[in-house]
């Protein structure tokens, strides 16, 4: 994976999967500010994760907001 994967792609992923998005509401403004990157950063990299990992990422919609798992 790490191969395949950007540097901010790779940190991404580790705080998601650390996190719990997938109780707790996503925020892409808090996830730009946690990594000193512009939101438009963090939404491709998001995207790309998605493509890359598909079987090891889930973005999904519940309560009116976007949660992220990751295993």
């Amino acid at each position: 994976m790490a191969e395949e994967l950007s540097e901010l792609e790779a940190r991404i992923f580790e705080w998601i999967r650390q996190s719990d998005f997938e109780n707790v509401p996503w925020s892409t403004a808090k996830a730009a500010r946690s990594f000193k990157v512009k939101q438009d950063e963090v939404y491709e990299a998001v995207a790309a994760l998605t493509r890359k990992v598909p079987d090891r990422i889930q973005v999904f919609y519940k309560d009116g907001s976007v949660h992220i798992a990751a295993e």
